[in-house]
């Protein structure tokens, strides 16, 4: 299967909003928590889903958090992060779905600004995601005493569960601003993430399955991102 090259130019002019080049981070490691929302469809495993109608396909929309740390030295940037995310939208009392995704990516970006308390970077990268897809059925009129008295009934009732995972490149852009007397900064970052190649789901045990679906990641995400220098570096 191809391999899938992204090729992304970016072309920045803008004004500098100071001319000393000591930033506040720069030789610093600084540690980095973010907070957000993306966006990625699933659409092979999300068709397939809708073919069974005791199941509610996946939701498009993810809650992110993000640990992890950030190296500045002469406006060059190097990130370490690792990410997680959910749908937060199963409910295992009534038909419903869920997805839920683990990863970590190594970033390396340029500051384009010359100024003490600003940054504007662009970042790329590789990193590596896996994911989980759970479905829930609608178990109410499920009786009690069946669940006790036979196992056919207790495997009917348990939700159903396929993971894929992916090698990933990362492209971004974020913008930071250190506040007055403050050792941190807060800003916002926006990304996309694909994936080299398409991807079979397979079970919630990781096995492979005859005839599954494919997708891959095409994943955009936008967050904020707090930032401050480690205390063993002050």
């Amino acid at each position: 299967m191809k391999i899938t090259i992204l090729s992304l130019a970016s072309l920045i002019t803008m004004a500098s909003f100071g001319q000393t080049n000591k930033k506040w981070h720069s030789g610093n490691m600084t540690t980095l928590q973010g907070i957000g929302v993306s966006f990625q469809q699933f659409s092979g495993l999300n068709s397939r889903v809708a073919a069974f109608p005791q199941y509610k396909t996946l939701r498009d929309q993810m809650g992110t958090l993000s640990l992890g740390s950030r190296n500045v030295n002469k406006q060059f940037i190097s990130e370490f992060t690792v990410n997680g995310a959910s749908s937060m939208s199963g409910n295992r009392n009534k038909k419903s779905s869920t997805i839920r995704s683990l990863g970590a990516q190594i970033n390396l970006g340029y500051d384009f600004i010359r100024a003490e308390k600003f940054m504007l970077y662009p970042l790329a990268g590789i990193g590596f995601e896996g994911y989980q897809a759970k479905f829930y059925k609608d178990n109410s009129a499920v009786n009690f005493n069946d669940v006790l008295n036979s196992t056919t009934t207790q495997q009917s009732i348990t939700a159903v569960k396929f993971t894929n995972s992916f090698v990933t490149y990362n492209l971004g852009m974020g913008f930071s601003v250190k506040p007055a007397k403050c050792d941190g900064a807060i800003g916002i970052q926006a990304s996309y993430t694909g994936s080299f190649k398409d991807r079979a789901w397979k079970g919630g045990d990781r096995q492979e399955l005859a005839n599954a679906p494919t997708d891959r990641l095409s994943r955009f995400q936008v967050g904020l991102v707090f930032s401050s220098v480690t205390k063993f570096m002050k």
